[in-house]
């Protein structure tokens, strides 16, 4: 398959909200390159929701949220995933696609939250608190995964809880998801001392220096920000339920306590929504590039490589968490 200037033209259609055409033409170079090089090696890009505007709505494949990204890898009918996003989401594309090759386009696309917790600190917790249930975060290692008993994201957290029918959990490794899942549920959380460098820098005066500048607005916040800024705001939800709300309630003015890149991912389709941009960036996301996604279908390199003693039991709590409904 060859691809032309026109498609590349017509990609551009998706992003002229928020890329300038003389920005997107520093791009078309590498965005031909990798149309050419997915249909070339039986390609699949999925990316995730903090994916830069030219990635999501450029030349992936799928997009979502970790959820979405975990549910839709398990139908992906390729030979090679390339998985935008951080290191954990491209071991859990691995786990359930144990047979394709997995690539990340850069290893250094680590995550505060997954590197805040070892497999040592699940089995001390554990022993701390015998017979509790631990419910892991999958923003987290696969050998994490391994010592726990089911997964979760933010957008299932809830559902996940509550299909234990317990009082009381283990929940790791993020201290303020937990805290706010904890509220939802009436389930006491055993928690670990963890936080995402993006979310845990949102306060609530952010949120009120907002409301100031901006009469009107709603604030929606990521369930991985302090308890007092949930709080604080008008809802609360994962990536994908903050898309979902914007499209039932399309509020006229929003401001997503969140990465960055959100805002302008939903920007591109509801250019007559006014959004207000408090920006933390995530330095792992963004090491996701065109380039580092064009080099690494080129070469075949950054492979995702699991221990099969690891992923087993950490394929387990995957799947017990994708059978829930």
């Amino acid at each position: 398959m060859s691809t032309t200037i026109s498609e590349a033209d017509a990609l551009y259609q998706r992003v002229a909200h928020v890329i300038p055409r003389v920005e997107w033409a520093t791009m078309v170079d590498d965005v031909q390159a990798i149309l050419r090089l997915k249909a070339e090696k039986n390609a699949v890009i999925l990316a995730h929701n903090y994916m830069t505007p030219e990635i999501y709505h450029g030349v992936a494949d799928i997009v979502g949220d970790s959820l979405a990204l975990a549910r839709e890898a398990t139908k992906v009918d390729a030979d090679v995933i390339v998985l935008a996003g951080v290191h954990f989401m491209a071991e859990t594309a691995k786990l359930l696609n144990p047979s394709k090759t997995v690539l990340i386009p850069d290893l250094r696309s680590g995550c505060s939250l997954a590197e805040s917790v070892t497999p040592e600190d699940v089995r001390a917790l554990r022993a701390a608190h015998p017979g509790v249930p631990v419910v892991t975060y999958v923003n987290t290692s696969a050998a994490v995964k391994a010592e726990s008993d089911i997964c979760c994201t933010s957008g299932n957290a809830v559902k996940i809880i509550e299909s234990l029918g317990v009082d009381e959990v283990i929940m790791i490794p993020d201290q303020f998801l937990a805290a706010n899942i904890g509220a939802q549920t009436g389930v006491k959380m055993i928690v670990h001392p963890g936080a995402c460098e993006v979310h845990e820098r949102f306060t609530p005066d952010d949120i009120e220096t907002i409301r100031e500048g901006n009469p009107g607005v709603t604030v929606i916040a990521h369930p991985e920000c302090p308890r007092p800024v949930v709080l604080a705001s008008d809802f609360s939800g994962s990536t994908a339920q903050m898309q979902d709300f914007i499209e039932k309630e399309r509020p006229r003015k929003v401001a997503l306590i969140t990465e960055c890149s959100m805002s302008d991912n939903i920007a591109q389709n509801h250019p007559e929504i006014d959004f207000i941009r408090p920006c933390n960036m995530c330095p792992h996301m963004k090491r996701n590039t065109l380039a580092a996604i064009r080099h690494s279908l080129e070469t075949l390199t950054n492979v995702v490589e699991l221990d099969p003693a690891t992923a087993a039991p950490a394929r387990q709590a995957i799947e017990r968490m994708l059978a829930v409904k």
